[in-house]
């Protein structure tokens, strides 16, 4: 029974995931030129790459993150690729008023905006839970918070646009592993928080589609140096996980699962046989190599 749960399971959600993750719509580069799009988190990882994607398809863009000499050489290198515009807002989402500042910018450049991608995240231990309650505090500012203040902000030229809202998560945010209590507890937050907003969406006949990416192991340099020490699980590459994420926004499509077989299949055991997950998650740790 054991064997079989390993084998069937896995296929069973290799299938599902495939048939989530391939939608009907036909994804062309076009459908992004001229585009008007605020990517956060851009000066490194995916969102660099997703900033890259974009140029090369001829948007116009808005690039935020803390650093600014790392925004400065990744607008410089959008311009290089072709895209039709690109600009950046350097500062920190630890502060309130950023959102609304970045927000701001994009009204006063543009007019309007077609796509906001909420991809940033602020520094988390991997470890176990230290009892750092002003941690989470902080960390819920920056992963939650601040994706809901943007949202607000940009949602009347959203409106106005019938555009997009796509928001990076993880499988942290539907699931959880241990060593990232703080960490997960902003994805569960942004999960329930856009899924509702969804509902309301629909409800009020409001044409903005909202894209929740869930998304598991990625090959950014942030991810690898904080816990290839620890897991033994082989990361995805960012930049092919960068482009499905601009196609799931464009195509309006509800989630993304990256990698597909892998999330389909966590989420699947999730349902039906939430012990066993837990164990294979367990079983993935080398706890060993974890300082308390």
């Amino acid at each position: 029974m054991g064997l079989l749960l390993k084998v069937f399971i896995p296929l069973l959600g290799l299938a599902l995931a495939l048939y989530f993750y391939s939608a009907p719509e036909n994804f062309s580069e076009e459908m992004l030129r001229g585009k008007r799009v605020i990517v956060t988190g851009a000066s490194s990882g995916i969102g660099e790459q997703m900033a890259y994607h974009l140029a090369r398809m001829e948007a116009h863009l808005l690039l935020t993150a803390r650093t600014e000499a790392k925004l400065q050489k990744v607008v410089e290198r959008c311009l290089e690729l072709g895209a039709a515009s690109a600009r950046y807002v350097s500062g920190s989402m630890e502060d309130p008023t950023f959102p609304e500042v970045v927000v701001r910018e994009a009204e006063n450049t543009w007019g309007g905006l077609d796509m906001l991608i909420l991809n940033h995240i602020g520094y988390s231990y991997f470890s176990y839970f230290n009892g750092d309650v002003g941690h989470v505090r902080k960390l819920l500012e920056i992963n939650f918070l601040s994706y809901v203040a943007m949202t607000t902000s940009a949602l009347p030229m959203l409106k106005e646009s019938e555009g997009s809202i796509v928001v990076l998560s993880s499988m942290a945010g539907k699931t959880s592993g241990p060593f990232t209590a703080p960490y997960s507890a902003t994805k569960f937050a942004l999960d329930g928080f856009f899924s509702s907003l969804r509902h309301e969406f629909n409800i009020d006949k409001v044409n903005v589609s909202i894209t929740l990416c869930i998304l598991g192991y990625i090959d950014t340099e942030n991810a690898v140096r904080a816990v290839s020490h620890a897991i033994r699980v082989t990361p995805a590459p960012k930049e092919e996980c960068a482009l499905e994420i601009i196609k799931s926004g464009v195509l309006r499509r509800r989630e993304l699962h990256y990698p597909p077989w892998a999330v389909g299949s966590m989420l699947l055991l999730r349902d039906i046989a939430p012990d066993f997950l837990d164990s294979l998650i367990r079983s993935n740790y080398k706890v060993e190599n974890i300082r308390r």
